[in-house]
């Protein structure tokens, strides 16, 4: 998809939460790799958490992250599978406004190349809340390069075209 390098490139602000209960911020290399991607984008990465696959605290983050007016989008890894811990995409649930159902499509259908029918296991999703962007990955490596790479590198480079997320950005909360 086209890059229109005569438009301007718009960095946005991106908080980055990874939900674990098995590593720390030091052992987070799913996050590390989506930190190292925005900030090689020239996108501003302003806040970095981690919390464990508890519901009400991943809803907590949220929500204080889409009060702050200064993030534009919030990147989840982990949390995204089918085991009982499994709870980002209900706490997404929790606070959205709509949902983005290409977003999960397209991440399956891209990341079936790479690990076939296995894929049907993610529950990869995006969902729009009070005008911010909420895009929840799986927790591997190799999950996080894909939704990275293969949709929100593009998606959230304003010079996208025919169309991307942050020209959007300031029609989210039309009424």
């Amino acid at each position: 998809m086209p890059i229109d390098e005569s438009r301007t490139f718009k960095s946005i602000n991106i908080a980055l939460l990874t939900v674990s209960d098995s590593r720390s911020i030091k052992e987070d290399t799913s996050g590390d790799i989506l930190a190292e991607r925005i900030a090689n984008k020239g996108h501003t990465l302003i806040y970095r958490n981690l919390i464990r696959d508890e519901k009400s605290k991943i809803i907590a983050q949220l929500h204080q992250w889409i009060d702050d007016e200064t993030v534009d989008a919030v990147i989840t890894t982990g949390g995204t599978g089918l085991t009982g811990r499994d709870i980002t995409p209900e706490a997404l649930d929790a606070v959205k406004d709509k949902d983005i159902p290409g977003f999960g499509e397209l991440f399956r259908w891209l990341s079936y190349d790479k690990i076939g029918t296995s894929t049907v296991q993610s529950r990869a999703c995006a969902v729009v809340s009070r005008g911010t962007y909420i895009f929840a990955l799986p927790g591997s490596n190799g999950a996080v390069k894909d939704g990275w790479d293969g949709i929100l590198d593009t998606q959230l480079d304003s010079r996208h075209r025919p169309c991307n997320f942050v020209e959007l950005m300031p029609r989210l909360l039309e009424k």
